[in-house]
């Protein structure tokens, strides 16, 4: 683990100008105002907000940029949007609205040029590459956790549009790829921790902490206060996000950083 402190993260998925939360990446249900829970976030002392719009990979749409002025306008603390991103003009008005950086996640996997010319343009730490990702065999069918001699181990395969499209592309050497062209965070959503609340893909986590050498943003699985600790701890993750339990009030940021240094967690209070 490195020495720079430990970031917390809400995460505003937000669609048609409400922000809402779902399980695996379905079952959508409305969680709030993005610009009040924005404020409320900042106000609480989290480290960074993440604003994604979720289907605007999807539908071909852009992003929603006024409201991005409107979120960077009540916050104060680093702003990160994504969604929809498919050429340097869409960093541009996005940039122009507030933000402080870019996720790119489908569009990057198509045309991987585009971090390297984020990264040119206007310098690694403005480009988060977000990559979405499950177990699954080589088929295409859905890891259960079993090991066969025969079939081998599930590979880790990252997914296009929201989580909809299976690509070829694996966890481990895209992610590598993308800090070679140029990203300077990488943001890990397990598709399969997703909304579980069972603690985050911690093997994975670690695995890329140490294949990469750019920070790792956690982001899956989040359901108590300890699995941030585990995220830090066993995953050596640089930042952890989280949505609902942030959300719905199951988890407060005060109380949560309060908690991560009475574990040895290196955060900033």
């Amino acid at each position: 683990m490195s020495g720079l402190a430990k970031r917390i993260i809400p995460c505003l998925d937000v669609r048609d100008g409400q922000t809402v939360k779902g399980v695996n990446f379905v079952g959508l249900r409305a969680a709030g105002d993005p610009v009040e829970l924005g404020k409320a976030y900042s106000d609480a002392g989290a480290d960074e907000l993440v604003f994604l719009d979720i289907t605007a990979s999807h539908e071909g749409r852009k992003t929603f940029t006024e409201m991005v002025s409107r979120v960077a306008e009540v916050i104060n603390i680093p702003f990160t949007v994504g969604g929809g991103i498919s050429e340097i003009a869409d960093v541009d008005r996005l940039l122009g609205a507030g933000a402080d950086k870019v996720s790119v996640n489908s569009a990057a996997l198509l045309h991987p040029g585009l971090i390297e010319q984020i990264a040119r343009k206007y310098g690694s730490q403005v480009c988060v590459c977000a990559i979405d990702a499950k177990q699954t065999w080589p088929s295409g069918e859905a890891h259960d956790g079993a090991f066969s001699p025969e079939t081998g181990s599930p590979e880790w395969y990252c997914y296009l549009k929201g989580g909809r499209e299976r690509t070829s592309r694996r966890l481990f050497e895209w992610a590598y790829e993308a800090q070679e062209r140029g990203a300077g965070e990488i943001l890990f959503t397990s598709m399969d921790h997703d909304g579980v609340k069972q603690g985050f893909a911690n093997e994975a986590l670690l695995r890329l902490s140490e294949e990469l050498s750019i920070p790792v943003i956690a982001s899956g699985g989040a359901g108590k206060k300890e699995h941030f600790r585990d995220a830090f701890a066993e995953g050596h993750a640089d930042a952890a996000l989280a949505a609902s339990v942030f959300h719905f009030g199951e988890i407060s940021i005060p109380d949560l950083k309060i908690y991560l240094k009475g574990e040895g967690i290196h955060i900033r209070i």
